[in-house]
């Protein structure tokens, strides 16, 4: 089952404006998880928040 005709898919697709992509304010997944694996098993700095000191 389809939601519309076939024969529209085309013109509907060419009617609709671009819009243009957004700039990325993170760095690319890839290179973000190669980053994280470099400093928590290659390094060996503990991740997630810091842990309480108790006093």
């Amino acid at each position: 089952m389809t939601h519309g005709r076939l024969q529209n898919a085309g013109i509907v697709r060419k009617k609709t404006p671009k819009v243009p992509a957004k700039e990325r304010h993170t760095p690319i997944p890839r290179v973000s998880l190669r980053k994280k694996y470099y400093n928590r098993f290659i390094k060996g700095k503990p991740w997630g928040q810091p842990q309480k000191r108790r006093r």
